[in-house]
């Protein structure tokens, strides 16, 4: 029997997250420059699920994972963020199911929010 996770209910999803969409340009040294657009609002839950440890200038930090889940929808992929109010989340990975997409996501540190 396959290990599913149980889908939030419908009522559960009251969290408004803002889809970030990247945008890049040339940066005239044969490299990019990118940043990110506001898209469109969606609705979701969200869940705690741990942390993972990156190293940024010379130190570990551990920065929380979630999961978010969304109904499903295109345009939400790896490359994309969500924002849920002064919080910035990266997405990680992308589970897509008949009715719903689930967001596996590290809240970002306030360093790795710029543009």
């Amino acid at each position: 029997m396959a290990h599913t996770e149980a889908r939030p209910p419908l009522g559960a999803r009251r969290r408004r997250f803002v889809l970030e969409v990247p945008v890049e340009t040339p940066d005239g040294f044969g490299g990019v420059l990118r940043r990110y657009v506001a898209g469109p609002v969606l609705w979701g839950a969200i869940s705690p699920v741990g942390a993972v440890e990156r190293l940024q200038g010379g130190r570990a930090d551990r920065l929380p994972t979630h999961r978010i889940t969304l109904r499903a929808r295109p345009g939400v992929t790896p490359a994309a963020r969500l924002v849920a109010g002064p919080r910035r989340f990266a997405v990680r990975h992308v589970e897509t199911g008949a009715r719903d997409l689930v967001c596996h996501v590290e809240e970002l540190a306030r360093s790795e929010e710029a543009p």
